[in-house]
């Protein structure tokens, strides 16, 4: 199978080496910057460009699309009119109204578009995910999700912090992950409410997001992505009726990836305890495009599909809209 990138920085170089790992030739990489398109090709093969049109018109059956979020949704619609598969980079536009064609297209054509939302496929949440699945804590009760990082000098003037081209700040960037998340878990979300405000970062957008979301089965997420957690962190705990699991870390600067496992017992008290720890590499871009790969040739919908970022977006759109009205 071969793959085809749209968008050379960072997230476009994290998919050139999971599709190496995975033995995708890479055919075509566009970015509008020459210089960056012509290292990665370099490095991986394939032709490199500046107008992403020579990708779509390319050999590949897979396009990973990662760019701003203001070009997201249209070049991935773009390439399913070229009758590409897409793995298309979180949020997957700065709105669901971006999003919504995206999936009609892909249902359509029965082509594929997966989600660009990595973080399912770390290891301490799929094992996380394994243990909820058995019943082992039981029914689930509640999520408490808190993840960020400090910025850096001049954070305000890059492009995460303007809103035009991003729809949002920490809310749509981490924040779109800890729903993502939750989700996964919970399912969807009947009630949703939050806070957005900006508290150190002199610009248009948040840089904090709390967020309170009530499941269908009344469990509830209590969520926080911030911009002034001046260490980074990231945290998300699952509990049950029988148990807990609490996941610490993502690997480098967030800290040791590690689940633990709280199983309570008949008498109460302290709970039995089990830890895992993962102190490899993250390998997490590489299983998502292998789940991608799968996908396509089982003929099935990946996990987290665009159809499931459609509805991230949705929750994203409500809570700017209560807040916008309040401002």
């Amino acid at each position: 199978m071969k793959i085809g990138l749209i968008g050379c920085g960072l997230i476009g170089l994290k998919r050139a080496e999971a599709s190496r790992t995975l033995g995708l030739e890479v055919v075509a990489a566009a970015d509008l910057f020459l210089e960056k398109a012509s290292s990665l090709c370099s490095r991986f093969g394939g032709l490199a460009y500046t107008d992403y049109r020579e990708v779509l018109s390319s050999e590949a059956q897979i396009v990973n699309v990662a760019v701003t979020h203001d070009r997201l949704a249209f070049l991935a619609l773009e390439a399913l009119k070229a009758g590409k598969h897409v793995l298309l980079e979180k949020p997957g536009g700065r709105c669901a109204l971006e999003l919504a064609p995206v999936v009609k297209e892909a249902s359509e054509k029965r082509l594929l578009v997966k989600a660009g939302y990595n973080h399912r496929f770390h290891p301490a949440l799929n094992k996380a995910r394994e243990i909820v699945d058995k019943g082992a804590i039981g029914p689930l009760l509640y999520i408490r999700g808190r993840y960020g990082h400090g910025g850096r000098l001049g954070y305000e003037k890059e492009w995460r912090m303007d809103k035009d081209i991003v729809g949002g700040g920490e809310l749509i960037d981490q924040g779109s992950h800890l729903i993502d998340l939750a989700r996964w878990f919970l399912g969807d979300f009947s009630s949703i409410s939050g806070s957005l405000p900006t508290y150190y970062w002199p610009a248009q957008v948040e840089d904090n997001a709390f967020m309170l979301l009530t499941a269908k089965n009344g469990a509830n997420a209590f969520l926080h992505a911030s911009w002034t957690e001046w260490k980074n962190l990231f945290s998300f705990e699952i509990t049950g009726r029988d148990g807990k699991l609490s996941i610490e870390g993502l690997g480098g600067s967030y800290g040791l990836e590690q689940l633990t496992y709280y199983k309570m017992l008949e008498g109460l008290g302290p709970p039995e305890t089990v830890i895992w720890q993962y102190p490899f590499p993250d390998n997490s871009w590489t299983l998502e495009l292998k789940e991608l790969v799968e996908a396509i040739e089982e003929r099935r919908e990946p996990i987290g599909s665009a159809a499931e970022a459609l509805e991230v977006l949705k929750i994203i759109d409500s809570l700017y809209l209560c807040h916008n009205r309040e401002s």
